[in-house]
């Protein structure tokens, strides 16, 4: 008979793997063989050091034991005092579908008005100082956490499955979504086309030269997924738009690649 113990050690096998392919691709993808290619893309003109890197890597270690954790006590020791459901028929497959996007949204209140919390002077030192040592981050840094905000991120986990009905194939997929997304926003290189941001619809979704611009100055662009709550409160960076312009209108260029910070 499985004991906990082996479900932890196979949610945390999974759970390193997501980390391996996708930050670790994605680094390997633009930091090393597109790297000279891809430099007038890269929003900080300059490539942070070796040692940087190493502790990114070391605290998503330290965030995935933790993930792992949360997600074994949700899904399998409180099940059944959570509103995880078994079949997908119980509600069915539109509501699956819509419990979706709702997890995005509330996830993205959730982490905008917990982000904002921590970077209160009496709490940043000592719970968000450790994500923000990445000034100029690498998608190794997406689970670069102090022990405390491992904590604090995971919430989340437990906040949608004892609120909302939900399948955990669904939650699986969110965690999967908000995952690659994450990676996405401390890539160091911006995806999305020239102007994206001014349209109807980009001017409501975070970016990755929004984030870089809050890992750079520290201050602004507090959301994760959408702009809504950072446009509504006032917390978007003025120097947002222009921000994105540079990196776009950029012309093709490769000196200064091999400089590091």
């Amino acid at each position: 008979m499985e004991t906990l113990y082996d479900i932890w050690a196979r949610i945390a096998y999974y759970i390193s793997l997501r980390y391996l392919f996708f930050a670790g691709g994605a680094y390997l993808l633009f930091y090393v063989l597109l790297r000279s290619r891809l430099f007038q893309q890269k929003i900080q003109q300059v490539f942070p050091k070796n040692q940087r890197i190493l502790m990114e890597v070391l605290y998503s270690v330290q965030t995935t034991v933790i993930f792992s954790t949360i997600f074994l006590l949700v899904v399998v020791v409180f099940r059944p005092y959570t509103n995880l459901y078994a079949s997908v028929s119980d509600y069915g497959l539109i509501y699956y579908l819509f419990t979706i996007p709702v997890m995005f949204l509330l996830h993205d209140t959730y982490f905008y008005w917990m982000h904002r919390v921590i970077h209160h002077p009496k709490l940043f030192r000592h719970i968000h100082l450790v994500h923000h040592q990445s000034t100029n981050p690498t998608p190794l840094a997406a689970y670069s956490f102090h022990f405390t905000e491992s904590i604090l991120e995971g919430m989340i986990i437990p906040i949608i499955a004892f609120t909302l009905p939900v399948h955990p194939s669904a939650l699986i997929l969110f965690l999967f979504g908000q995952f690659v997304i994450n990676v996405y926003g401390h890539l160091g290189f911006e995806l999305f086309p020239r102007g994206f941001q001014r349209t109807r619809i980009g001017k409501w979704i975070n970016t990755s030269v929004a984030h870089n611009q809050h890992h750079k100055h520290f201050q602004g662009n507090y959301g994760l997924y959408f702009l809504f709550w950072d446009r509504w409160m006032g917390t978007l960076r003025e120097d947002y738009d222009t921000a994105f312009d540079e990196v776009k209108n950029r012309k093709k260029h490769v000196h200064g690649e091999l400089q590091r910070n």
